[in-house]
């Protein structure tokens, strides 16, 4: 895993990716990939940005040819929240995060999946955190090699 370059941005929209990376709402996000070792594709993205003595999920994503019923690989939800809290563990905030779903199904997805709590804001009622001992439990499970890695 690691950053996500300008020019693998601006081509993910040939190759079927439903939303505008280089979206001003980013502009603030440090926007991170998930690929195979020694491989180019690119299988998920994540947007992250230190708010407020946390990180913040702006966005993730898996991408297209791992979606729906004939994805190619299962699980990258799961690796692309391990770089998050990864993130968290550098910057110091014990893997702590917190995101914003679109509805109370994925809310109750995101919960028992990632073990993550509710914690509706008048910012969103949708707002969910990612506390230290979960993100403890997800990071376990899961070996992430490159830029971010953390002891």
């Amino acid at each position: 895993m690691s950053n996500a370059s300008n020019d693998e941005i601006i081509r993910l929209q040939d190759k079927g990716w439903n939303f505008n990376w280089t979206d001003k709402k980013l502009s603030r996000s440090n926007v991170y990939k998930l690929r195979l070792k020694d491989d180019t594709v690119i299988q998920g993205l994540v947007s992250a940005e230190v708010v407020r003595g946390a990180v913040y999920v702006r966005l993730i994503k898996s991408a297209p040819h791992n979606l729906g019923r004939d994805k190619k690989f299962d699980g990258v939800g799961w690796h692309l929240f391990a770089i998050v809290i990864k993130l968290s563990y550098i910057m110091g905030f014990n893997g702590y995060i917190f995101f914003e779903t679109k509805n109370m199904g994925l809310a109750e997805h995101y919960s028992e999946k990632f073990g993550a709590d509710l914690i509706p804001t008048r910012i969103h009622e949708y707002r969910m955190e990612i506390n230290e001992i979960n993100a403890k439990k997800l990071i376990e499970n899961y070996s992430l090699e490159g830029d971010l890695n953390v002891q």
